[in-house]
């Protein structure tokens, strides 16, 4: 069986790869469990090292890495560079990090006797990873999880395949040991085997709440931790005291990131009545002013989406919540020409009952819901089975910060700012959003052994 790569901005064919057969997966694994052996036991300041020269590694063929993300799933080449170099700063912050959040604690069990708690790997983690941000994803789930010492496979979404090969052969020219960082090219029905087998100690997922929630069930059933990073449907509260050219600015520019295809991108702009009219005018404005075309030109800000379904079922969308109600106030057209470009599109009137309010919109498509005040915008931010990313916008920084502190129901909460992961930051969700958490000191715990040692 072939996995396809699909050049999104034409609509062409670029490459098919050969899938792994069971026995080729079976090598891998094996070979994974074999590497955690030697890996495990390697000082922290090896392992940095070895992280240190994959960044290297990725700043010295940033150019070659980001071109093969924007011809497999059409990312704009100006943002598909500054994700290779993400990429490069992760591994270096948990190189210079790493060995300060996985030292030993002392510890004292009451008698005076010496006890302490050790941080140690687990294993083989699989990590299963979707197209949107191919590098960022698959990396920032490596970094933290190597630099502890466990080794990893990766399980990476078809269409970019192409992209999961050139991460591992960025830690063969890095120089790591064989059998660390393994990229694994099979389709989903393979997954379920691979988080059953008894060398892989636990899986990361970034996708889909369904795809999280099946794969959640069955490492479940094996008594397997995961993380999962999942679907969002991200609120931005507009008050009736912010800057609205900035905030305008700013809710398109989130909206619209990716081609409107990530997680934490803006989706549902709530804003209070008595500023919404001239809020909707400078957001839609801003919208406009983004310019679409071909991803290798420099100068384009949105590309095509990322597969024809996905276009279709984001128009599917749009289409169902102004048959309800909504009023069309920009885009909402599909052209004629090749590729699988959606315009940026801005729904008004939005309420209970549409697609536009309940559901997740990947793709460069706007929400705009009215509130009467901030206690309503609150209520309409949560009122929502999501809770990865918000944010609200107000003059008045104490004001914000007691709303992101204790109101907004998400794992990350902004203050007159767009949501996006960081290196040093905890990421993740809560509620239909997924559980655990990436990056920063929370992140590099997840797949370890806290331990506690007590000498009598």
């Amino acid at each position: 069986m072939s996995l396809v790569s699909i050049n999104p901005a034409t609509g062409r064919k670029i490459r098919a790869y050969r899938e792994f057969t069971p026995a080729q997966v079976m090598d891998a694994v094996a070979h994974a469990h074999a590497a955690f052996q030697d890996w495990r036991h390697l000082r922290f300041t090896q392992r940095a090292a070895f992280l240190r020269a994959v960044a290297r590694e990725l700043r010295r063929s940033q150019v070659e890495y980001a071109l093969l993300a924007t011809e497999e799933m059409g990312k704009p080449i100006s943002q598909s560079l500054p994700e290779i170099e993400k990429c490069a700063a992760c591994f270096d912050y948990f190189a210079a990090n790493g060995s300060r959040f996985l030292a030993d604690e002392s510890a004292i069990d009451g008698n005076h006797r010496r006890a302490f708690v050790t941080y140690q790997p687990l294993g083989v983690i699989l990590a299963i990873m979707p197209w949107n941000f191919p590098y960022w994803q698959a990396c920032r789930a490596a970094a933290p999880a190597l630099m502890a010492g466990n080794v990893m496979l990766l399980k990476h979404s078809s269409n970019v395949t192409g992209c999961a090969l050139a991460i591992e052969q960025a830690f063969v020219r890095a120089g790591l040991p064989r059998g660390v960082f393994q990229a694994l090219p099979v389709g989903s029905p393979r997954v379920e085997g691979l988080i059953r087998h008894p060398h892989v100690r636990a899986v990361t997922l970034t996708g889909s709440t369904e795809a999280g929630k099946r794969v959640a069930s069955v490492a479940g059933s094996v008594m397997k931790k995961g993380v999962f990073e999942l679907g969002g449907s991200d609120p931005y509260v507009i008050l009736e005291d912010a800057d609205l050219p900035t905030a305008a600015e700013i809710c398109a520019a989130s909206r619209l990131i990716n081609s409107g295809q990530s997680c934490v991108a803006a989706k549902r702009f709530i804003v209070v009545e008595r500023v919404r009219k001239k809020f909707e005018r400078l957001f839609i404005e801003s919208m406009a002013a983004h310019r679409t075309g071909d991803p290798r030109v420099s100068t384009t800000e949105i590309g095509p989406l990322a597969r024809a379904d996905l276009r279709s079922a984001l128009h599917a969308q749009v289409q169902a919540s102004i048959r309800r109600g909504a009023r069309l106030a920009l885009g909402g057209k599909i052209s004629s020409g090749p590729g699988y470009f959606y315009p940026p599109t801005v729904l008004t009137g939005v309420q209970p009952g549409m697609p536009a309010y309940h559901e997740e919109l990947f793709g460069p498509v706007a929400a705009i819901i009215p509130a009467r005040n901030e206690a309503a915008a609150i209520r309409i931010a949560n009122d929502s089975p999501y809770g990865l990313g918000s944010a609200v916008f107000t003059r008045n920084r104490r004001r914000g910060e007691r709303i992101a502190r204790e109101q907004l129901e998400a794992g990350l909460a902004y203050v007159n700012g767009a949501v996006q992961s960081q290196p040093a930051l905890p990421f993740g969700g809560v509620k239909d959003s997924g559980y655990g958490r990436e990056l920063g000191l929370m992140g590099i715990r997840e797949f370890v052994n806290t331990k506690t040692i007590l000498v009598a």
